[in-house]
């Protein structure tokens, strides 16, 4: 089982890749819920897991849309135009 990816290390990504985790995080979520709800489900404590991946990337998009802190290619711009 992969670890959950913490806050800073999502803030290192760019839109994009926080865009497609969130997708693939919301695909298991659902896939989850549907195990539990036909009893299949091993694991229950992936779902809580998978709920908080997902609140992480919401809020790392959201730091960056207040522009609290810059996603990736936020800084990376930004060091190409300070040389």
């Amino acid at each position: 089982m992969a670890k959950s990816p913490t806050a800073q290390e999502l803030r290192g990504q760019s839109q994009e890749d926080l865009v497609g985790k969130l997708k693939e995080a919301k695909e298991e979520l659902f896939n989850l819920r549907f195990q539990a709800a036909t009893g299949q489900l091993d694991n229950n404590g992936r779902l809580r897991t998978v709920k908080r991946e997902i609140a992480r990337i919401y809020t790392v998009l959201r730091e960056h849309e207040l522009g609290i802190m810059p996603l990736a290619e936020s800084a990376e711009k930004t060091k190409e135009a300070a040389e």
